[in-house]
């Protein structure tokens, strides 16, 4: 991994194929991602002293092993893991780290394995077949956290994640019930789905909380909210994470629940999503279209797939002047799914052999990549400077000579 002060650096020294490292002998062909371990940190810090409860990791929005570092060098000691390979890395990678396995489906070898080899005690379920696996797994073991799984809504996210998983009507009551009698701590845990542009999600989310705790009537030890905290993106401009904070804090207090019980997150993108950027080399142009050296099968899966916007910059000294427009984007391989619609804006004037930076790809770009079609870049840089977007500064969005404000 090199070290470089900015996007704009970098992207000089590649265009004249003078570098301090080596990506390639004159222009770089494949994209090269940024790393801002400096951005990880303070976004963990933030959670670390300003939620009102215990923060985890979700890693699966990014299992860099050097992010996984960064976050708990800022104070982040505990890992929403969701597979026995998660488990592993983190085991390898931070030892002193306190696992969760919150995948509500998991194959018994998987919870024993968890259990037995890497001392998880603590998972989540959604249905009795499930926690006579994890009974089975564990031995019957009695140093078992278990978080019971709610269904709830995703109408207040950008992505929907209250379809796969989650206990339901009928089946909360036994549940809890059947739960209560074989964990040492109960817990009741749910996800309101990714980018929750609204407080109002973990709201109405607590009240199914509350529901569930009074009709079962049993002493909940666990509280856990989930991920879903936001962050900045071109057309999402979600409030302030200390109103989200509030919101969950004030909804807490008003629970039935066992006066020594902990609250509890799972925050992924909100810790990483401005970890990292990626820069990309202009192939081609027709029209509005750009054809660029990453895509759909790389860090852009979300921008092809769920038409996710991602804050754009052409990365050109002396800047242009040209008024922007809206540009679409087409990725390395042959596949015509490999197409970001955007829109993406950038000045007029961009063609091929510029360099642009796309922004906050740290929650699941690095994490989606593929060498599909013999396509893709390990090639890493750290850098100095700020994010594009950053939901914990003041500041306002980076604009510099060679930024155009989007």
């Amino acid at each position: 991994m090199h070290k470089h002060h900015s996007a704009l650096g970098l992207a000089t020294t590649l265009s004249t194929g003078i570098t301090g490292y080596e990506i390639a002998k004159q222009r770089p062909v494949q994209a090269v991602t940024l790393v801002r371990p400096h951005a990880a940190a303070r976004a963990a810090r933030f959670f670390t002293e300003k939620f009102p409860g215990r923060t985890m990791y979700a890693v699966k929005a990014n299992p860099s092993p050097d992010l996984l570092r960064v976050l708990w060098d800022a104070g982040v000691t505990h890992y929403d893991v969701a597979s026995i390979g998660e488990v592993r890395l983190l085991s390898r990678t931070l030892p002193g780290a306190t696992l969760c396995l919150m995948h509500p489906v998991k194959a018994e070898e998987v919870i024993r394995e968890a259990y037995h080899e890497h001392g998880v005690r603590v998972f989540s379920l959604d249905s009795l077949e499930e926690l006579d696996k994890i009974v089975r797994a564990t031995g019957g073991a009695e140093d078992l956290t278990l978080c019971v799984r709610l269904q709830v809504s995703s109408d207040y996210s950008k992505l929907s994640l209250g379809a796969k998983f989650g206990a339901s009507g009928a089946d909360v009551k036994p549940l809890l019930m059947a739960t209560r009698q074989v964990a040492d701590s109960l817990g009741v845990c749910f996800h309101v789905g990714s980018q929750a542009m609204t407080p109002d999600a973990y709201a109405f989310a607590m009240d199914r909380v509350r529901a569930a705790i009074v009709e079962a009537g049993v002493v909940v030890d666990v509280v856990d909210v989930g991920g879903g905290f936001p962050s900045h993106y071109p057309g999402m401009e979600p409030p302030a994470l200390e109103r989200y904070f509030d919101t969950i804090h004030r909804a807490f207090e008003n629970l039935p629940i066992s006066y020594s019980a902990e609250l509890w997150a799972e925050p992924g993108r909100a810790l990483c999503a401005e970890y990292s950027s990626v820069v990309v080399r202009v192939e081609k142009r027709r029209g509005n279209e750009l054809y660029i050296n990453d895509g759909a099968y790389g860090a852009l899966f979300d921008a092809a797939h769920l038409g996710w916007r991602f804050p754009v910059t052409l990365l050109r000294e002396p800047d242009s002047r040209a008024k922007e427009m809206a540009f679409s984007f087409y990725g390395p391989t042959c596949d015509d799914l490999d197409r970001m619609a955007g829109p993406f804006h950038l000045p007029a004037d961009v063609q091929a052999g510029d360099y642009l930076e796309i922004g906050m790809l740290g929650a699941y770009g690095s994490a989606m990549r593929t060498a599909f079609n013999g396509f893709g870049s390990d090639e890493t840089v750290v850098v100095e400077d700020e994010p594009m977007v950053s939901m914990y500064t003041e500041a306002a969005p980076r604009v510099a000579a060679n930024v155009v404000k989007l």
